[in-house]
């Protein structure tokens, strides 16, 4: 009788346990605020994108959403504490495209970027703009062949090393066939601020953050990064147009959560942000600052992290990043 009493209350502690699980993973989110770390500092085109997005998954969610600045080492920092998170979906990373480079130039990172996030959804692309000091240079074709001229002679600038700013740079160096020093910054507005005052040659800004400076003449925008044309600057030609094949680099940015945060979790912010993604209020937002909506399903993103890493990694090889 002993025997079978313990193990009736072994089942139902089992059972409890289960039940207070599946409650807690169903109540996802209770009253209590979800953090999107952004590893950029503000203004950044990764930070814009975050903050046009938290301001509507808020009240999606039905609780607050926050985001934090966690700036520094090409991202890792902010990536890392997301990482060790505790994973109840309540701590969340909003990263580019840098992130899938940051294994092939930090080899000490403390975290596995495949192993150790979900991919939740991309959420934009953003055309990178090639950004100039006003009077540097009449057009790529200048760029290129001054460059040549006086090899190691120029400098561009970055958000960090692997960033997407400093990806795209290195995908055009190549392109070019140029030799130019590496500057990489602790952000893009602090790269910007840079090339604005012609201590950088040029710099492939977001153009979410670079647009504005461009129509105010501040900066000289020469071309832009993507494989088209940016519907806000139909005149600039892209990269390849501009007479360098092979030059074109997408940037994204997208949302991952701790790995071993719930499926449910995971599916459940995957159809709300792709919902405020495509929302027309939205497009009309990222229409104006030159970026696209651009979303998938979670498991079609974890394949696209795993395709995309790849290549970074063969562009970082080529290219000889490394951590200054």
């Amino acid at each position: 009788m002993l025997r079978f009493h313990r193990r009736q209350f072994l089942i139902t502690a089992l059972l409890a346990a289960a039940c207070t699980g599946a409650q807690a993973q169903g109540d996802w989110p209770r009253a209590q605020p979800i953090r999107l770390i952004v590893p950029f500092t503000a203004g950044s085109g990764t930070d814009v994108v975050a903050r046009l997005v938290a301001e509507r998954l808020g009240p999606a969610l039905g609780t607050s959403v926050i985001v934090e600045n966690k700036p520094g080492a090409g991202g890792t920092l902010g990536a890392a504490q997301v990482a060790k998170a505790t994973p109840d979906g309540y701590t969340l990373l909003i990263h580019s495209a840098g992130h899938l480079v940051n294994p092939a130039i930090y080899p000490n990172l403390s975290y596995d970027t495949q192993k150790d996030f979900a991919g939740v959804t991309p959420m934009a692309s953003l055309p990178n703009m090639l950004v100039v000091p006003p009077g540097r240079f009449a057009d790529v074709k200048d760029l290129v062949a001054q460059a040549k001229a006086k090899p190691g002679g120029f400098n561009y600038g970055s958000a960090g090393n692997g960033s997407a700013t400093h990806m795209n740079a290195e995908v055009f160096r190549l392109a070019a066939g140029i030799q130019a020093q590496h500057v990489p910054f602790r952000g893009t507005p602090e790269a910007m601020t840079e090339v604005m005052g012609g201590r950088v040659d040029w710099f492939f800004a977001p153009m979410v953050s670079a647009a504005p400076l461009v129509k105010d003449g501040k900066l000289k925008a020469l071309a832009v990064g993507t494989a088209r044309r940016s519907a806000i600057f139909p005149e600039l030609p892209t990269t390849v147009e501009a007479g360098v094949p092979d030059s074109s680099y997408l940037f994204w940015v997208g949302l991952f959560a701790p790995a071993k945060v719930p499926k449910p979790t995971v599916e459940r912010l995957n159809a709300e942000v792709t919902k405020i993604m495509n929302a027309p209020e939205l497009r009309e937002r990222l229409d104006k600052l030159g970026a696209e909506p651009f979303t998938m399903p979670s498991a079609q993103f974890d394949q696209f992290i795993a395709q995309e890493t790849a290549k970074a990694q063969q562009v970082v090889k080529a290219a000889g990043i490394k951590v200054d």
